[in-house]
């Protein structure tokens, strides 16, 4: 068995379109950047994928797939296939899954929030100057010759 990755390996030109040929003896490492789903297309593969494996003891990493079998791999995760028939070549597809692009919708969110942080920035902003105007309508209307209560406390404070 000699193990190879996917791109040393070769696309099938005489085998089935659209798959990949694994030949009798070679093993493939197979370590997506995307979520994906490995099919077999033809003849079985031995398929030993990554730890920590948990379950039943036919549970634990090794699984043997067979023509219309399918195996879903999450991004960074390893499997290792290898042509199970020492005669016979076995061919499988890889197709990435479709994501619901979660950059995408992150992106959409991201026009709205910053909306709404400029929002509350200005409300903020102008519900201060409406407490000061208020503020100064109310002094007006108090009479502005009448010195503050701390204007009053410290010239009460300096001449004692």
């Amino acid at each position: 068995m000699t193990p190879q990755t996917l791109t040393q390996s070769h696309q099938s030109a005489t085998g089935l379109a659209g798959t990949w040929k694994l030949a009798a003896g070679r093993a493939v490492t197979l370590r997506p950047r995307e979520p994906g789903l490995l099919r077999i297309a033809h003849g079985s593969v031995w398929a030993t994928g990554d730890g920590p494996h948990a379950g039943a003891l036919n549970d634990q990493g090794d699984r043997f797939l067979e023509v219309g079998d399918q195996q879903t791999l999450r991004r960074g995760e390893t499997l290792v296939i290898e042509a199970f028939d020492k005669r016979v070549p076995a061919y499988f597809s890889w197709d990435p899954l479709p994501q619901a692009e979660p950059r995408r919708a992150a992106a959409a969110l991201a026009q709205p929030v910053e909306d709404l942080r400029l929002a509350l920035v200005l409300g903020a902003s102008a519900a201060g100057r409406l407490l000061a105007a208020l503020a100064g309508l109310a002094w007006a209307a108090l009479g502005r010759d009448r010195p503050s209560l701390v204007g009053r406390a410290f010239k009460a404070h300096s001449s004692a």
